[in-house]
Order: structure tokens, then C-alpha cells, then sequence
């Protein structure tokens, strides 16, 4: 079935009116988006994009981003006439509770829908992860039988997306990977918010994209012609990043609203609804109307899906059998944890070792077992210890195991995102924790999505020294704790950290922040039962003394085991304390309510000793608990020096619990 430029209007027309429709329902959403892009749309979902709606988790399908997420109705709209499961029913349900169709694309509540967006910037640099994990696979399990991984990334993005500053980091870097197959659509309608983007935007996008290394072409957006021209043009540079700088009108048909930021982000009205579907030849009438011919259409080209995606099965058994399967599908699962402990370094107890040195000697380890780990740092490989020697790494050209991202902490975290959408790929990355605050977007949509992203922050606490309060987390460990979905891990020593990297990757569904210390840590003395290997469940008793405790002390971290010293003092004192080592709140708050009651030892008084702020503790400690934490900012000076300044030892932890219990 060829398809015309009339078919191609037809289902534009339909794109429009479907969004027109959905948003004046909802009475909220943004219509002028998909109304400016429904010709990109109808090209892109007509005639380029492989991809199968009768099974779309497709290994070697097409991506397609919506990176300017509140346009979602354009996406919807394109599901549901593709073949996808969203029914005209799901679209008149959107921005409605529990529906497939949220006011801005969900990866986990609408199949086929690739990220979640809606933040701009995010999903450009989402579809930039993808194409470096895309490349890992291909040049893993391509070979000379054949590609089954084979096919190209897009993303349409706009105005918005281009002003982020993710955005600028993530394109530098893709333009100096030199990554091909992906393709970025711009949707440059001039409009913002506030009005014409010439209010705080003119620059030559053109020529900044050009300098970044990208491939650039400008057309008008709403020619069908144009469009499939540089689309192909665009496919056929292997060695760099396309945009193709689109012209378009937001809310393209409305008489009233064309090119208006009025049409931006609140429905049209039900005037010019009516005037808009008589504008563009629609009856008035009629609502979430999608012609027969649109179906037939979508129905052919569902079945060349089909037909494309079965070849790819022969294809690819094939090419992958026995060993080479076998790799196959541990990419795309999780290993046997307790095989994989077995392969893990053991720590001297004698020998003092910080918990990133600690994490390390693991990824080392990691690497040799799991050629699915990848990741890198924001240019802090050595104090991270991110980067592992003899595995490729990234450059000029060129994806490796070991990626530089450069100093680009939003990017980076975001980049990694679009690998872990991706699948296959078990993506870490990592930097001080004090710049957590730079990547937090990323992290908390991780969490959002559920995604399997390992973070590693290095330097967690004012240990860190001489470099001052600007180096010194305070905050940063209870602000993450505060995000839903992620598991904060913060080890007490070696043996902790390399529990919590085996935490790390047996979770499935939600990403893992390791918080580590630059200082070295004694590796903990334990008895019997009392293993690292608790860590799992979160937090456990760590040192306990004979009969019913006169005080539980919970700490983590750094602090366990001056803790533990507290103890042994306070024992002479006659004065019965039990540690329990709290590595991750999350993992705690998973185990049943009978273990949890006995590690904290219920109506038991307690203690809390954390180098940040106690935000949260009372969950665990109660209000009238003894906290010995960081309420300031930390400042400059050797650690030693503002261990005793802020009361991290021994004997000012030993002062405040006894003067705690006799008051």
C-alpha cells in the first residue's frame, strides 16, 4: 500500500483532532505541541520507524523519544493508531487517575512508551544513553553471521529541550563519541511559556550543533516531503549525531491560537475546537474521530512490522546459539548472587581501607564477571575509584566500558538513564556526593521509572577534609533517602561495601546510591551470625551486649565503628549498649515487622550517630532519641581536627549517651 501525501494529512489531521479532543476533555494538558508536530509524527510513525506494536520490547526495534514530554497527547495518538494497547477509551481517559494515558509519558504505564519525560532535557539526553548501549551490544554480539542489533534512535525535541543545559552537556558529549544512528527532530516553533522564545533565546542553533560535531539540516516542518528527505539523510551518517531544525507552527490549524503561546499549555476551548476541526476539514461534530483509512493504513503497516521483526528471529538464531546465546541472555538477567560473592576480594581485618577504595577492588572483580557493567564518572575516575584498568574505554570516536563523561553530572546521570531504559546494559556512575545536587533530575526519575542504575557518591561526609563545606555533604544522604524507590546504601567497611554492590545489582526494578568515604575505615571485627552479609536486611546488630540493652546505637557508615568504641567504653561504665549497623533504610523497612522490632529493641532508648543532618531518623530513633549528627555546615581543616570539633569520637559519643540516660 503506497502512501500519499493525502493519507499522510489524513492521519496528521487525526493527531490533531485526537489531541484537540483529549486536552478539551481533561480540561488540561497541551494541545499546541501535537497539533505543530503532526506532520513529523505521521512521516516518523507512517513510514520510518521499525518497530512492532504487537510486541514492543523488540530487541532491535526503533526508539522513538518524546523528549518534550507535555506533548504527549502526539505520542498517544501515534500508539493507538499503530496498533499499540491504548484503545480510543484510554484517550478519552487522559491525565485521568490510573489511566495509560498520564499528563506526561510514563515508561511504566503505557506500552511503548520508551522513557519517561516530561522535565525538559531529559529525554534528549535519555536517547543518547540508548545509542551508547545500543553500540555495546552491537559490537557485542554482532558478527559476521549477521546484526542483531541493528536500527536507529530518534527523539523530538523542542524549543524547551534545546535551552537545557542537559541538553548542551549530552549533545557535546554524543557529537565527540561520534555516535550515529540517532537522529533528533527540533521542533522550533519560536514559542515558550511566556511568549516568543526571542524573550531569553536567540542564539544560532544551527552552528552550535555544528560546532558540537552533529550533522544539521533545516526544513519546514510541516512539508511531508521534506521531512522523509532528511530523515534519510540523516540515516546514512554512521559516524555522528543528525537534528534536523524543524519550522513549525504550534497549534497548526487553529485560527485563532496558530503560533500562540496560549495554545501552549491549557486547552483550546470549546469554540475553537469546533472552529479548528472545520479549519483543517474535520466535522465539528464528531469527537476522538479517527478514520477507517487511518486504521487500514496502520494495519499494513503493522503487518510489515511483523514480517520485519519474525526475519529478525531467524536472524538472530542464527547468529547467537550456544556460548554466544548464553551471553545473551546474561545480559538480560540478573546473576546468581551468591555465586558471583564467591568471585569478590576478601579484606585484611587488619588493614584499614576506605569504603571507596573498598568499592574499587570490587568493580574490579565485577568487571571480570559481568562484561554487562558499565559505566564511568564526571572526570573523577581516580578519587571515585570508577575507572578499571584493562577494560576499553571511551574517547574521540570511540565507546568503551570505562566512560568519561567529562564534568557533566546532569548529562551523565541522565545519559545513563537512557542506557538502562535501553536493557541489557547494568549502567554505574559516579562522583562526590556533594554533587549530587548536579544529577538529581536523573536520579529521581530513575527512581521514578523504576530503572537499574548503580550510583557510586565518593566522599560522603565532612571527613572529606580540607577541602571544606563545598566538598562536605551534609544534607545530601538525607535528601536521597528522601527520594521514593531508591535504596541509599551507606557501609560501615569493606565487607559492607561489597555487600552493598551485591545489593546493587540483584535489584531489579529501581536504581542503588552507594555513599562511600574518602577517609580509611577499620574492617569490623564481627561474631558469628553477624556477617556483612546482613546488609541485606538493611540494618542488623552489629555488637550487642549480654541481656536487654540500656541504649541502641544506630549508625552508619563511618560511624559503626566508633560506635562500637563507644560501647566498649560505656560497657566499663557498666552501661549496656547494643550497635546496630543501618546501612539502608529501604532494605529495613522491607524486612517483617518482627526483626525489625527486635534489632531496635522496642521502648529501649536510642542513640543516633550520622555525620549529616538527622532528618528522618526519627522514623527509627523516636523523637526523644539522642542525636549525635551535623545540624551545620562542616569547614576546613584536617578530619582528625573536625572529628573532635563537631563531636565525632569515642569519648564526646561516650559523654552524651551517659549524660543522655541519667536525664
Amino acid at each position: 500500500m503506497a502512501i500519499t501525501n493525502d493519507d499522510l494529512k489524513l492521519i496528521a489531521t487525526s493527531i490533531r483532532t485526537l489531541s484537540m479532543d483529549a486536552v478539551q476533555k481533561a480540561n488540561s494538558g497541551h494541545p499546541g505541541m501535537p497539533m505543530g508536530c503532526a506532520d513529523i509524527a505521521a512521516v516518523l510513525w507512517a513510514k520510518i520507524l521499525k518497530h512492532d506494536p504487537a510486541d514492543p520490547a523488540w530487541a532491535n526495534r526503533d526508539r522513538f523519544v518524546l523528549s518534550a514530554g507535555h506533548g504527549s497527547m502526539l505520542l498517544y495518538s501515534a500508539l493507538h493508531m499503530s496498533g499499540y494497547d491504548l484503545t480510543l477509551d484510554d484517550i478519552r481517559n487522559f491525565r485521568q487517575l490510573r489511566s495509560k494515558t498520564p499528563g506526561h509519558p510514563e515508561h511504566t504505564a503505557t506500552r511503548g512508551v520508551e522513557t519517561t519525560t516530561g522535565p525538559l532535557g531529559q529525554g534528549f539526553a535519555n536517547g543518547i544513553g540508548m545509542a551508547v548501549a545500543r553500540d555495546i551490544l552491537a559490537a557485542e554480539f554482532n558478527g559476521p553471521d549477521g546484526a542483531v542489533i541493528d536500527h536507529y534512535i530518534y527523539a523530538l525535541v523542542s524549543d524547551g529541550d534545546i535551552m537545557e543545559g542537559v541538553s548542551s552537556e549530552a549533545a557535546s558529549l554524543a557529537g565527540h563519541w561520534g555516535i550515529g544512528k540517532l537522529i533528533y527532530i527540533y521542533d522550533s516553533n519560536d514559542i515558550s511559556i511566556e511568549g516568543p522564545t526571542s524573550l531569553a533565546f536567540s542564539e544560532d542553533v544551527a552552528k552550535r550543533f555544528a560546532a558540537y560535531g552533529w550533522h544539521v539540516q533545516n526544513i519546514d516542518g510541516h512539508d511531508y516531503a521534506q521531512i522523509e528527505k532528511a530523515i534519510k539523510k540523516a540515516q546514512k551518517n554512521l559516524d555522528r549525531p543528525s537534528i534536523i531544525i524543524a519550522k513549525t507552527r504550534i497549534a497548526k490549524g487553529s485560527p485563532k491560537l496558530e503560533g500562540s503561546e496560549e495554545s501552549h499549555g491549557a486547552p483550546l476551548g470549546v469554540d475553537e475546537v469546533a472552529a479548528s476541526k472545520k479549519n483543517i476539514g474535520c466535522s465539528p461534530d464528531e469527537s476522538f474521530c479517527v478514520p477507517q483509512r487511518v486504521y487500514d493504513i496502520f494495519g499494513e503497516r503493522k503487518k510489515k512490522m511483523k514480517r520485519a521483526h519474525n526475519a529478525w528471529k531467524k536472524q538472530f538464531k542464527a547468529s547467537l546459539s550456544g556460548e554466544k546465546l548464553a551471553r545473551w541472555n546474561s545480559f538480560f538477567s540478573i546473576p546468581d548472587i551468591n555465586a558471583l560473592r564467591t568471585k569478590l576480594p576478601a579484606f585484611d581485618p587488619a588493614k584499614a581501607v576506605a569504603t571507596r577504595s573498598a568499592s574499587g577492588k570490587v568493580l574490579e572483580a565485577l568487571f571480570r564477571e559481568m562484561p554487562n557493567l558499565i559505566g564511568g564518572s564526571a572526570d573523577l575516575g581516580p578519587s571515585n575509584k570508577s575507572f578499571v584498568k584493562g577494560f576499553s574505554e571511551s574517547g574521540k570516536g570511540a565507546i568503551g566500558r570505562n566512560i568519561h563523561f567529562g564534568i557533566r553530572e546532569h548529562a551523565m546521570g541522565s545519559i545513563q538513564n537512557g542506557m538502562a531504559y535501553y536493557g541489557g546494559i547494568v549502567p554505574y556512575t559516579a562522583t562526590f556526593l556533594a554533587f549530587l545536587d548536579y544529577m538529581r533530575p536523573p536520579v529521581r526519575l530513575a527512581a521514578l521509572g523504576g530503572l537499574r542504575t548503580i550510583y557510586v557518591f565518593t566522599h560522603d561526609s565532612f571527613f572529606v577534609g580540607e577541602d571544606g563545606p563545598t566538598h562536605q555533604p551534609v544534607e545530601h544522604v538525607a535528601s536521597a533517602r528522601a527520594i521514593p524507590n531508591l535504596n541509599v546504601i551507606r557501609p560501615a567497611d569493606a565487607e559492607e561495601t561489597k555487600e552493598a554492590w551485591l545489593a546493587a545489582i540483584a535489584r531489579a526494578k529501581g536504581p542503588t546510591m552507594l555513599s562511600l568515604t574518602r577517609q580509611d575505615l577499620p574492617v569490623i571485627a564481627r561474631e558469628q551470625g553477624r556477617g556483612a552479609e546482613n546488609l541485606h536486611r538493611g540494618a542488623y546488630i552489629v555488637k550487642d551486649a549480654a541481656g536487654k540493652p540500656d541504649i541502641v546505637i544506630l549508625a552508619s557508615g563511618s560511624e559503626v565503628h566508633v560506635s562500637m568504641a563507644a560501647a566498649e567504653e560505656l560497657a566499663s561504665k557498666g552501661i549496656k549498649a547494643r550497635v546496630v549497623s543501618f546501612p539502608c533504610w529501604e532494605l529495613f523497612d522491607e524486612q517483617p515487622s518482627s526483626y525489625r522490632m527486635e534489632v531496635l529493641s522496642h521502648g529501649t532508648p536510642k542513640a543516633v550517630v550520622e555525620a549529616g543532618i538527622r532528618m528522618g531518623w526519627e522514623k527509627y530513633a523516636g523523637p526523644h532519641a539522642l542525636y549525635v549528627t551535623m545540624e551545620t555546615f562542616g569547614t576546613s581543616a584536617p578530619a582528625k581536627v573536625l572529628a573532635e570539633e563537631f563531636g565525632f569520637t569515642k569519648e564526646n559519643i561516650v559523654k552524651k549517651i551517659t549524660e543522655f540516660l541519667k536525664s
